[in-house]
């Protein structure tokens, strides 16, 4: 008996021919040929040590570059305490805390957690996280429907455009409307069947704005949801989305302390106010006392869950990434509240002083709209020669908007001689 079912030859030709796809290897033709290993050749009784320097050999062959990239995957300080903590046994699990007796201590991390996210955006209530931040938008999109009973949901333009794709392709799945407009634009897109809308902050361009007036017009004209999609690593010092006033609070935590990993794995976390907390789904961790007064901690509200409604649950997709909410819990107690609001402020003076170096060189210029750690920059060059020129010197510039104008992030981690050098490069490059 397999401890697992292998796809067959059968299965892998029926799942390519529905997305038109004649062999397993189109999957992966976004990856340069050049970093792809065509064979390993292993010889057979190979040491451990030794199956060791041959796999460090073909890795060394990956070039670490300085990340000025950012689009919602953040180059982040990790502690080192983090891994030590969360790799120990009691925390190393994929076990699902349905019996309370025996998961008291995976229980309490994840209230710790839902407490962090509460604290951070000024809500009520937090499930236990989601797979990633455009789940976590997406299931926004659901609660919003599933409370107003309406069928339309607005995007704004300026949401990270990776998001909005998931949102829109499980809208398609329900049957949902959406309407994509501009964030000034949203007031004249009330309409009578209006869901919900979701706002960013920071955008995908990095600026930041104030919604509570806009979230108030919302609410005072229409019955829809409010959801606010925002990057945590700023509500330190920044208005949170319970004070504008918004409903749902959602967003990638990949920037508490989560390293870039090539994509993952990340966390969606997810909270709401009171009114909505029935509607909120996946797992929450409460707080209570024993028969003896002791405390302890337990799943509640647990009739929405998918062991419990089935086909009724609020969602039958959301997953406990319960792992790397504790990965972020773990970073937000290391760091502290003192901390949280120093990282800020690190990542928002790198991003300005970049910018206001790259301005002087008079190579590229950047609109006058608050931004927190990213900003978009015109250039007078092509942008994809001034990538490929940047990475040969070692430097991720940032990421291509279009042909003219490029994304750029300084983070928290960043340091004045890398953002010198990085302005260097780009004078450098404008004369060669």
């Amino acid at each position: 008996m397999f401890k697992y079912f292998p796809h067959t030859r059968n299965d892998e030709k029926e799942m390519l021919s529905k997305i038109n796809l004649q062999e397993l290897d189109s999957l992966f033709s976004d990856v340069p040929e050049a970093v792809k290993v065509k064979e390993i050749n292993i010889p057979s009784s190979l040491s451990e040590i030794e199956l060791r320097k041959k796999a460090n050999a073909i890795a060394s062959k990956n070039k670490q570059l300085v990340c000025f990239a950012g689009a919602g995957s953040y180059d982040c300080y990790t502690p080192s305490v983090i891994n030590t903590i969360t790799s120990r046994q009691e925390f190393l699990t994929s076990y699902t805390p349905y019996q309370a007796e025996i998961s008291q201590g995976t229980l309490q991390y994840i209230f710790e957690y839902q407490t962090l996210i509460c604290n951070l955006t000024g809500m009520d209530v937090a499930n236990a996280s989601n797979y990633d931040g455009a789940t976590a938008a997406m299931e926004a999109m659901l609660m919003a429907v599933n409370q107003t009973r309406k069928n339309t949901f607005i995007l704004p333009l300026d949401l990270n455009p990776r998001v909005a794709d998931v949102v829109k392709t499980l809208a398609r799945m329900h049957g949902i409307n959406i309407i994509e407009c501009k964030v000034e634009e949203i007031n004249n897109n009330l309409v009578d069947d209006l869901a919900g809308v979701i706002l960013a902050n920071p955008n995908y361009y990095g600026e930041i704005n104030d919604y509570t007036n806009l979230i108030t017009n919302i609410h005072e004209n229409s019955k829809a949801v409010v959801a606010m999609y925002v990057d945590p690593s700023t509500l330190a010092i920044l208005k949170s989305p319970g004070e504008m006033g918004a409903d749902i609070a959602c967003g990638d935590a990949q920037s508490l302390g989560i390293p870039l990993s090539f994509g993952g794995p990340y966390l969606g976390y997810m909270a709401c106010t009171n009114k909505l907390m029935r509607k909120l789904p996946g797992r929450i961790a409460g707080m209570t006392k024993d028969t003896e007064g002791k405390r302890g901690y337990v799943l509640t509200l647990q009739a929405r869950e998918q062991h419990i409604r089935r086909e009724k649950a609020n969602s039958n997709i959301c997953s406990n990434q319960s792992l790397m909410a504790l990965h972020s819990l773990v970073y937000a107690s290391v760091m502290g509240e003192d901390g949280l609001v120093d990282v800020a402020k690190r990542a928002y003076n790198n991003a300005h002083y970049l910018k206001d170096e790259l301005v002087k060189t008079g190579l590229v210029k950047a609109n006058g709209n608050p931004f927190f750690k990213e900003f978009v920059i015109e250039t007078k060059f092509g942008v994809d020669g001034f990538l490929k020129y940047m990475e040969d010197a070692g430097f991720l510039a940032g990421v291509k908007i279009d042909n003219n104008h490029l994304l750029v992030c300084a983070s928290e981690v960043r340091t004045k001689e890398e953002i010198d050098e990085y302005v260097k490069l780009v004078e450098a490059y404008n004369v060669r």
